[in-house]
């Protein structure tokens, strides 16, 4: 079956769309489009790739400040420590406005859907959540933040990562590391277990700490996509995980979860009016996720955006 793109004439560009310097070939996905053959004809999986790094934990030779660092404020979940806008490298940027907080009370829609902060409208029947004391959820500064989604070969090694979100009953796209079988065996989220700089998620001396979960516990993923929204098709994304993740719709923060909690989640339905999005359109997906504490390791997206990769930008590390 051929690929079906529909013309980006009429897309709108913004600064984000410029990464150059792309060498590596990124997975495009032959799939016809839903909107216009079907949910019965979308394909079986979607298969995506982006960008892992490693890194050792603070107090480890080589070892970097924000991982295994306990929030100033306490083990909790925090936001608003980013900026709203991605950077004009595709990155997310640290926001030297110190807004960061706790949140004790997560926002949620007119469906009782846990939201971020960013996406939150009176108007539209949303839920007011409350915010906690300040901090920037164990991240230490603008600097080292800007470590985690760039080569840094000081303190991390990257390779590429692929993932393959499987269409379930339901028309929606799930991956999840307690379903998929290579994630399920090995207990959680460990994409890089004996890879780069190896095992050892210890808060010394990087050979472990004595937890009977030998993993490589400390990494970082980013993943850049673009979609075809389609109005008629109720499209959402909804991401489920341990510490951090991101996502930026068209350059704009729409998922914010920072620091040391247990598995939570946000959604976000694309029909929402204060995203913006024209029927038709293609649009940019970035996401970004950091694990960054033992013992857990947990990631799950389920969507029904059919996500195309764009080019991945050249690794610091050979990966099999």
């Amino acid at each position: 079956m051929t690929p079906h793109h529909t013309p980006r004439t009429a897309r709108i560009c913004r600064p984000t769309d410029r990464f150059l310097g792309c060498v590596s070939v990124a997975l495009v996905l032959a799939v016809p489009s839903v909107a216009q053959e079907g949910v019965e004809d979308s394909p079986e999986t979607i298969q995506v790739t982006g960008i892992v790094r490693d890194f050792k934990p603070v107090g480890a030779a080589g070892g970097h400040p924000d991982f295994e660092n306990n929030p100033e404020n306490g083990m909790s979940r925090y936001a608003g420590i980013i900026a709203r806008l991605i950077g004009d490298d595709g990155k997310p940027l640290f926001d030297p406005s110190g807004s960061g907080k706790k949140i004790t009370n997560q926002w949620r829609d007119a469906q009782n859907r846990q939201i971020s902060h960013t996406l939150y409208d009176s108007d539209y029947g949303d839920v007011l959540g409350s915010w906690g004391q300040p901090g920037t959820g164990g991240i230490t500064s603008a600097d080292t933040f800007s470590q985690w989604f760039r080569d840094v070969p000081v303190y991390n090694l990257s390779a590429p990562l692929s993932l393959t979100l499987v269409r379930q009953a339901d028309g929606m796209y799930v991956f999840d590391d307690l379903i998929d079988p290579y994630y399920a065996a090995k207990g959680g989220f460990f994409p890089i277990d004996d890879q780069l700089f190896g095992n050892g998620g210890g808060n010394g001396n990087g050979n472990g700490n004595g937890n009977s979960n030998d993993h490589n516990f400390h990494f970082t993923f980013e993943l850049h996509t673009e979609f075809q929204y389609d109005a008629s098709m109720g499209q959402s994304f909804q991401f489920e995980g341990t510490d951090s993740v991101w996502l930026f719709i068209d350059g704009r923060l729409v998922n914010d979860l920072v620091g040391v909690h247990a598995s939570h989640d946000q959604f976000v339905d694309l029909n929402r009016p204060n995203l913006f999005l024209v029927d038709g359109e293609w649009y940019r997906l970035d996401f970004f996720f950091a694990q960054r504490y033992q013992p857990q390791a947990h990631f799950r997206i389920t969507t029904n955006v059919i996500l195309d990769s764009l080019p991945i930008s050249t690794v610091s590390a050979v990966y099999d």
